[in-house]
């Protein structure tokens, strides 16, 4: 098997795409600050157990346009490329997977076109619907610290910081987020992370690696740290700069489940676990999305849950796709 590459155009879009295989198609959608790439291993597994996988470069992405104006950035755009993506690819439906940001895209995408995207993987982020308060004020902050979302609404605040050295941020962040980190392991909403100093950045006080985890190789960092020296980090931030947005924009989907076929996939250890309201929200996951198979957490996995565990995603993946037929 051989991962091909190709740009279609999708809703106004011109879009870079990674594929392998035939048969079914599989569209795999990544977070920040990620890639297609993100999905290499997953790509070539799928393809090997017959399917069509696809990993697009995400709008704001890689070799993937990237408008200027922040407002292009909501949801509903994400989940339009998708569909264009697949009318572009001459598909009448596909089963959707998302990882970090990605995933929201992906349970979006099946809440909102079932006729599409006839089931649903989600890894590290489960589908949460939406709540009764703008998002950005209900986010921990203290007199020291802000949560990193609220940080990264300033735009060309984090853009100056990651961009100073893209290749020492991807190093930091991918070692940071994962299983491997030395913090401790944190229960699920337990505890306020992802803070960020109002006197320093995002990058202060996490620790640069000596060495590399297993699963992460300097080829690998240097992949993405082209990329996002090449197209910057603005794009993926203008995701963040949309979370009040898409929140007013999903006023009348208020209360909807998301009612296709679904998995979920997740780490011990990823500190998306330890959300504020993580621990109810997994509690009550079933009665948002009433089609859940199966929910699957990885022990000592963290964030980058595809690119950690690999093999275990692939084959909770494969026998997920093999379910539905």
């Amino acid at each position: 098997m051989e991962i091909k590459h190709r740009f279609v155009e999708t809703n106004g879009l011109r879009m870079h795409l990674a594929e392998a295989g035939q048969g079914p198609l599989v569209v795999m959608c990544h977070g920040w600050p990620e890639s297609w790439y993100s999905w290499r291993h997953q790509l070539l597994a799928l393809a090997e157990a017959g399917y069509h996988a696809v990993a697009p470069d995400m709008r704001g992405y890689g070799q993937t346009d990237k408008p200027d104006a922040i407002d292009q950035y909501t949801l509903l755009h994400l989940v339009g490329d998708m569909v264009g993506l697949l009318d572009a690819l001459g598909e009448p439906t596909a089963v959707i997977a998302g990882h970090d940001w990605g995933a929201p895209v992906a349970w979006h995408a099946a809440l909102l076109r079932p006729d599409r995207f006839r089931a649903v993987i989600g890894l590290s982020v489960p589908f949460r619907p939406r709540g009764p308060t703008r998002p950005t004020t209900v986010m921990p902050q203290t007199a020291d610290a802000v949560f990193y979302q609220l940080y990264f609404q300033q735009p060309g605040v984090a853009e100056a910081e990651f961009e100073r050295d893209p290749r020492a941020t991807i190093r930091q962040v991918l070692y940071a987020g994962s299983g491997d980190s030395p913090r401790g392991f944190r229960a699920p909403g337990q505890d306020d992370v992802g803070m960020v100093p109002r006197d320093g950045g995002f990058l202060t006080g996490r620790e640069t690696p000596t060495a590399l985890p297993p699963w992460l190789t300097e080829v690998d960092v240097d992949f993405y740290a082209i990329q996002f020296k090449r197209a910057g980090f603005r794009g993926g931030l203008n995701w963040y700069r949309n979370i009040d947005r898409n929140w007013e924009l999903f006023a009348p989907w208020s209360g909807a489940k998301v009612n296709v076929p679904a998995l979920y996939v997740a780490g011990d250890r990823d500190l998306v676990m330890a959300f504020r309201g993580m621990d109810k929200l997994l509690l009550a996951f079933k009665q948002f999305v009433p089609q859940l198979r199966d929910t699957i957490m990885l022990p000592g996995c963290g964030h980058w849950t595809q690119q950690e565990r690999p093999a275990e995603v692939n084959s909770a993946m494969v026998a997920f796709l093999k379910s539905l037929s």
